[in-house]
């Protein structure tokens, strides 16, 4: 096959010598190994320190969960309006105070779980603004043809931080204590604010029409939009059927690790960061495989691969010197999959987006997709307080496969080695 020319596929270099591109991506991957230590931090130290059961610990987690399917549509409306490095550089400073506050509780000895809920809560929404502000400065800050290695390499920050920022935290709450492990999350997003802050390029902030139309008109559009185009469509339900199935995973699987195998803060820890290398692996492939074998096919058979490996989990028996290895080998399918997921799935939003309208439809699908979490940490919960946890974790890990299925039958799964024609231009400026 020849190569690829440089039209479609410009040298690594030219990316990683953009300035303004190094400083979003390094104060992306500090702020999302500051969210996703906090994701996982705060309900350890429920379960360890404060003795939360499963129904508490499902609850904290819907509560961290909440404002991506309150908030996520009018954030992204008010976002297209605003200069991105505003709205992160304010979030990552308000997520810092938020922790070091929670941090001082816990060494104090007056953190509990309402405290704990609170700052879940703050921490999350403030998480939203800046998970929808980075995907559509990415847009503003880099050219169309770029977008498939700047997205590669973000995302393979956000999925790395996704397992690796929890292992962190598993460790320092295991060797530490829950003050350290939950002022490590501050830490990051200190490091993510200095980094933004120093973006100079101005950004191209689509013009509002005279007259302006409201928030809420603005989020009918995006709305709109979303639900008028068959590739977002199905991305949207995709997203939800497997964030619903993954958030009741997950919860019931902090439970699993600790209480049925018995591992430690540092064997669950090691469990967990094992997705990051796999998440890797899987954003160098993201770059290449589509182009090669096409679109719809990787997605489809890296949701199978990637979400299918699950099911072996709630069969797991022995000690850890025996489970830990198949787990971190479960992680590292997973990761690789879901990073190709991922990207290609962001690749094709971005591609058939207009400019005016990148954080309204990622925020469409954000609430959309996440949205979904809340209800499905409430669920896993819920079943492993009924059922006990191998059982709900089996019935999680089988609802995971819905989302391939939905790609396999949408346009996703039609899509070849080109990504479908972009709508182009700022349209949506409203």
């Amino acid at each position: 096959m020849p190569s690829p020319s440089p039209s479609t596929s410009p040298p690594p270099s030219r990316l990683w010598r953009d300035r303004s591109f190094r400083r979003l991506w390094a104060g992306q991957t500090a702020s999302q190994f500051g969210e996703h230590t906090a994701v996982v931090v705060l309900p350890l130290v429920a379960v360890v320190t404060l003795g939360a059961e499963a129904g508490q610990l499902g609850a904290l987690r819907a509560a961290s969960q909440a404002p991506m399917l309150l908030l996520s549509l009018l954030v992204g409306a008010w976002v297209d309006r605003w200069r991105t490095r505003t709205v992160m550089v304010a979030a990552d400073a308000g997520r810092a105070v938020v922790l070091c506050a929670v941090a001082v509780a816990a060494f104090t000895g007056r953190l509990d779980l309402v405290s704990l809920a609170v700052a879940a809560v703050v921490v999350g929404t403030l998480s939203v603004f800046f998970d929808v502000a980075y995907q559509a400065s990415a847009v503003r800050l880099v050219a169309r043809d770029e977008l498939v290695r700047a997205n590669s390499a973000l995302e393979g920050s956000r999925s790395a931080a996704q397992t690796c920022g929890p292992a962190l935290g598993g460790v320092l709450v295991s060797l530490l204590s829950a003050p350290v492990a939950v002022a490590s999350g501050a830490v990051f997003f200190a490091v993510s604010f200095l980094s933004v802050r120093g973006i100079r390029r101005a950004e191209s902030v689509p013009r509002r029409a005279p007259g302006g139309s409201g928030v809420w008109s603005r989020v009918r559009d995006g709305w709109r939009f979303v639900v008028g185009d068959a590739a977002l469509r199905a991305v949207c339900v995709a997203s939800a059927a497997f964030q619903f199935a993954f958030s009741a995973a997950t919860t019931v699987y902090l439970l699993f690790l600790p209480r049925d195998l018995s591992l430690s803060g540092a064997g669950v820890g090691l469990v967990l960061a094992a997705v990051g290398p796999g998440a890797l692996v899987g954003s160098v492939l993201a770059a290449r495989l589509p182009r090669r074998f096409g679109y719809g096919r990787v997605l489809v058979t890296a949701a199978v691969v990637g979400d299918g490996v699950w099911l072996c989990v709630p069969a797991l028996h022995g000690s850890p010197a025996v489970t830990v290895p198949v787990l971190c080998g479960v992680g590292l399918v997973f990761g690789a999959g879901g990073q190709l997921v991922n990207v290609t799935v962001m690749a094709v939003r971005q591609t058939v987006t207009p400019d005016g309208m990148q954080a309204r439809v990622a925020a469409t699908v954000t609430c959309v997709g996440m949205g979904a979490t809340p209800l499905g940490s409430l669920l896993g919960g819920l079943l492993a307080e009924v059922w006990g946890t191998r059982p709900a974790l089996a019935v999680a890990a089988v609802a995971m496969l819905v989302s391939p299925v939905v790609m396999a039958v949408s346009p996703l799964g039609r899509l070849g080695r080109a990504l479908p024609p972009g709508s182009g231009g700022s349209g949506g400026g409203q």
